[in-house]
C-alpha cells in the first residue's frame, strides 16, 4: 500500500504547520464531514435516504415500546 515515508512526505506538504501545527487538518476534516452529511440527507439509495431509515426505525422503536409499557 503507502510506506511511512510516503505518508509523511504528503503529510508535510499540507501548509500551515507553524502557525496551526496538528490542527491544520481541520478544515479538510470539517470539509469531510459536512460532504458526507449532505450525502445522507440528499442522495437517496433505492426510494430512501439514510434520514428516512434513521426516522422510520426510531418511530418503530418507539410504537415497540408503547406496545410493552402497555
Amino acid at each position: 500500500m503507502f510506506s511511512r515515508a510516503q505518508v509523511r512526505r504528503v503529510l508535510q506538504r499540507v501548509p500551515g504547520k507553524q502557525r496551526l501545527g496538528v490542527y491544520r487538518f481541520l478544515p479538510f476534516f470539517f470539509v469531510l464531514g459536512g460532504t458526507m452529511e449532505w450525502i445522507m440527507i440528499k442522495v437517496r439509495v433505492g426510494q430512501e435516504t439514510f434520514y428516512d431509515v434513521y426516522r422510520r426505525k426510531a418511530s418503530e422503536r418507539q410504537y415497540q415500546r408503547r406496545l410493552e409499557d402497555a
